[in-house]
């Protein structure tokens, strides 16, 4: 009878001991994965200037890379950066090989399969050109001839957007429109604030200036669904620089605009 007892006993505290054990990995998270493992793998696109881009020591640097250092340094870990492509990010985030992505636009799609922190950067087509020309909205546009790139977002944007007497002049990639933009083949050119930044940074002497935007759709950091804990310490990251001021310097820096909070509203 003691023996069974005893027995009994075992038995039972080993239950209870394996109960705590699926507690416990059932209240784990992304959050205390990434404190285990003392990293926060973040997935970046390795070649995105101004966001994400090697820097002359070949280290990757951009306004992804800055804000994503606040997260890590938020969390009290490394960061970790991990190259991922268009095509397979997504699937690197849910196969946990990161815990977060950088420049996820929104979508109702993607919202099926991942989870969206707070918009953290600027995205939006804009029109450009020399600060000596007078352009304040699409009426404007009016007589001026346009550089666009053929068949993208930009060329829907302007398309429904300019009077019929704009000249939009077409081109087949960015390289060809901003030739055309700086060569004065074209007064002023339509393109993303990725693509603008660049211009804006080298071209001291056309002095170009962003005029007004067409379309805005703000960048957000992608995570796992049910990660809410980690969701919470992204946006807390996101709202401490906005509030302290460095997401407006890293948009000066990377973006060459200061930041406008609006741009952050899908």
């Amino acid at each position: 009878m003691l023996l069974r007892n005893a027995l009994k006993s075992a038995i039972t505290a080993a239950l209870l001991l394996g109960a705590a054990g699926l507690a416990t990995q059932a209240k784990a998270d992304a959050v205390d994965d990434i404190t285990k493992a003392g990293a926060i793998n973040v997935g970046i696109f390795s070649d995105f200037p101004p966001f994400s881009s090697a820097s002359a020591d070949m280290s990757i640097k951009g306004y992804d890379i800055d804000v994503a250092q606040a997260i890590a340094d938020s969390l009290k870990v490394k960061l970790n950066l991990v190259s991922v492509t268009g095509q397979n990010r997504i699937p690197y985030l849910t196969d946990k090989r990161v815990d977060i992505l950088m420049s996820v636009g929104y979508s109702k799609e993607r919202e099926q399969v991942i989870d969206f922190a707070a918009a953290y950067a600027p995205y939006y087509i804009a029109v450009i050109g020399p600060a000596e020309l007078a352009v304040k909205g699409k009426e404007d546009l009016a007589d001026k001839s346009v550089a666009v790139n053929r068949g993208t977002l930009e060329d829907t944007s302007l398309t429904q957007a300019a009077p019929s007497s704009a000249d939009i002049r077409r081109f087949d990639n960015y390289n060809s429109v901003i030739q055309a933009f700086i060569s004065g083949q074209t007064q002023l050119m339509v393109v993303g604030n990725d693509v603008g930044a660049q211009v804006l940074a080298k071209q001291d002497a056309l002095k170009p200036e962003q005029k007004f935007q067409l379309l805005t759709s703000p960048s957000h950091i992608g995570l796992n669904k049910n990660e809410d804990r980690l969701k919470k310490a992204v946006n807390d990251a996101v709202a401490k620089m906005l509030a302290d001021g460095k997401l407006d310097e890293s948009s000066k820096a990377w973006l060459k605009t200061p930041l406008n909070p609006d741009n952050l509203k899908d």
